[in-house]
């Protein structure tokens, strides 16, 4: 059936408030057939391009000559210049060949073997998290099991002694979740956790130096390529960027992902019938829940994509989100399928010079975690109203009340 307006109401995509009920699916939908490259307007910002179809996506995000993350950086909201100068420092905001010298030096100390030698801390972990749980028969999914995991793994990736640990999940929602009244977080707050991170940041690193241990922060402070090493304020915004990028959307990917199975429960049973599915559930999750909504870029120069023209210093938009329900790629896009194969999901960025740098270690804990909840919670279920994050970039839960038959301790076995 052909969209018409009145079918389905617009949705002002720069409002974080828009996202609070779920991701406006239906409106990316309507835009997919009808606008794929839709002019934004935005109260606070100069309006942008919104891009929605899967291989323009790709495109934004792999042409960087044309579309820059460096010029104003990748979040969707706007910054100042002096913010944005310090965000140029970050992976994330630059533009090869700034990003390919910076990349081959994290590569060095990142190694696949590094991530693989995490996975029986990984099983151990999983284990603990639900140990703490399983007696009482009910818990809050997120507070308890699906922060708990990433947050953990990401400090013993980085080497952040245990007692810190917790400190690290504060500063971190306190970045991410600034637009979200429960948190209460102004955005100088958000910059002050920022500047707590980098100079806990600096301590661990000093630390690192004079008592070296098996650890990602204790390699990149000494890896070097052709003569060159990562300098303080690199080292500092990349522990920031592995605190974020590897606590909140692994997070959030577990919880959507379990609000998913909720909404599904026959996708569930199949699950729990057949462990074989979990390698293609796992990427089936990444496609559906897709944690990061969104990614800006700048348009280099006046172009044209999908035939719409854009002027030099545009702000361009391109939503992983939409992207993986793309109908001309996905069959029954909006279907959450376990066993669905091929999946060419984004969630990761769809190649190019951006590909998540940890996409291999947030596979292993997602595959783990749900390997272990089939296991010891099979009949795990919603028990409450699930709350989201007020948020236009991060796809996440905030609260998730769940139940399940109490178990035994596996410590206590």
């Amino acid at each position: 059936m052909t969209d018409t307006i009145t079918d389905i109401p617009p949705v002002d995509l720069s409002d974080s408030r828009s996202y609070v009920p779920g991701v406006p699916y239906q409106y990316l939908g309507h835009l997919r057939r009808t606008d794929p490259v839709h002019w934004q307007e935005e109260a606070a910002g100069p309006g942008f391009w919104v891009v929605t179809k899967y291989d323009d996506c790709v495109t934004v995000n792999r042409d960087y000559e044309r579309f820059s993350s460096a010029l104003k950086g990748t979040m969707p909201f706007e910054m100042s210049d002096d913010e944005i100068d310090q965000q140029r420092l970050m992976m994330l905001n630059m533009d090869p060949p700034l990003h390919t010298r910076y990349r081959r030096l994290v590569n060095k100390g990142f190694t696949p073997r590094m991530v693989r030698d995490l996975e029986e801390k990984i099983h151990q972990t999983a284990d603990e998290i639900l140990d703490r749980v399983c007696e009482q028969g009910e818990t809050d999914f997120v507070t308890e099991i699906s922060a708990e995991l990433p947050l953990q793994v990401i400090a013993e990736l980085l080497g952040v002694p245990y007692e810190d640990r917790h400190r690290m999940f504060d500063w971190s929602n306190q970045m991410v979740g600034s637009e979200d009244p429960e948190y209460g977080v102004a955005k100088e707050d958000a910059l002050g956790a920022a500047m707590e991170l980098y100079g806990y940041a600096s301590e661990l690193f000093a630390k690192k130096r004079v008592d070296p241990h098996a650890d990602l922060m204790s390699a990149l402070s000494r890896v070097e390529i052709d003569g060159e090493q990562l300098n303080e304020m690199e080292l500092e915004l990349f522990f920031l960027l592995l605190t974020v990028a590897g606590n909140e959307t692994t997070r959030n990917l577990i919880s959507g992902a379990m609000a998913a199975f909720f909404a599904n429960p026959d996708q569930w049973d199949r699950l729990v019938a057949d462990r074989s599915l979990i390698p293609t559930a796992v990427e089936e999750m990444l496609r559906f829940v897709t944690p990061v909504m969104n990614f800006r870029r700048t348009a280099t120069q006046d172009l044209e994509l999908r035939g719409t023209a854009m002027k030099e210093g545009d702000k361009v938009v391109f939503f992983h989100a939409s992207a993986n329900r793309d109908e001309d790629i996905f069959e029954n896009s909006d279907h959450f399928d376990v066993s669905r194969d091929p999946n060419p999901h984004v969630a990761f960025g769809g190649g190019g010079p951006h590909f998540c740098l940890g996409a291999n270690l947030a596979r292993m804990e997602i595959r783990v975690m749900f390997e272990h909840l089939v296991d010891r919670m099979p009949d795990i279920h919603q028990n409450g109203t699930m709350q989201r994050l007020q948020s236009q970039f991060i796809n996440g839960v905030k609260h998730l009340p769940v139940a399940f038959s109490p178990g035994r301790p596996l410590s206590a076995a």
